[in-house]
């Protein structure tokens, strides 16, 4: 039976991306194998260390050293958020223009966010359309006539009704008779309505 080989490095491994160097401390001629950083503000720059180097090196290691308790915390603030900026939930007026969503910068293939427009629209085209008084309405579907209307369009469409409904052109009918009182009712009734 043969035995599989681990090919993982064990913690205390030297790194195998190592350069082939001497350690960078001064005076050793050991094997550099274990990579820290130079500072805080260059973190990907390193140093090369043998074992016990860089065992020293990092017992002595202070990633805040130099900095102020003011520093410390606000540091400590941003890497909360991942150094990016934030808010009060609700607050997004406060967020500087470049960092507010904006509809039209998201690409909609599908045009669901336009559709959400649309219907957004036709809700404030159908809430900004007047509806005509509860008492008008009846009254307003037997003329024929739609809200908000005016007195001379009111007069002009009873006229023609009236006309129509006549019982002299309707030869005596009494359903145009019975339409025509109806009619007669509703125009008193929006025309007292328009007056006021």
């Amino acid at each position: 039976m043969m035995k599989q080989r681990n090919t993982r490095h064990k913690a205390f491994d030297p790194d195998p991306d190592a350069p082939q160097r001497c350690c960078d401390m001064p005076d050793c001629t050991e094997q550099a194998g274990y990579r820290a950083p130079r500072s805080r503000d260059t973190l990907n720059q390193y140093f090369w260390f043998c074992l016990p180097h860089v065992r020293e090196y990092n017992s002595r290691w202070d990633y805040y050293k130099g900095m102020s308790p003011g520093q410390i915390e606000a540091h400590l603030r941003a890497d909360v958020s991942w150094e990016r900026p934030s808010w009060a939930f609700g607050q997004s007026a406060a967020r500087p223009k470049h960092t507010r969503f904006n509809e039209e910068d998201v690409l909609d293939p599908l045009n669901i966010l336009n559709r959400s427009r649309q219907a957004r629209a036709e809700q404030y085209r159908r809430n900004a359309t007047p509806r005509a008084p509860a008492e008008l309405r009846e009254h307003l579907a037997i003329l024929g006539l739609n809200w908000p209307l005016t007195l001379t369009d009111a007069k002009a469409r009873y006229r023609d009704l009236a006309r129509k409904y006549h019982p002299d052109r309707n030869n005596g009918d009494r359903q145009a008779e019975e339409r025509l009182k109806d009619i007669n009712i509703s125009y008193t009734i929006v025309k007292a309505h328009l007056d006021v």
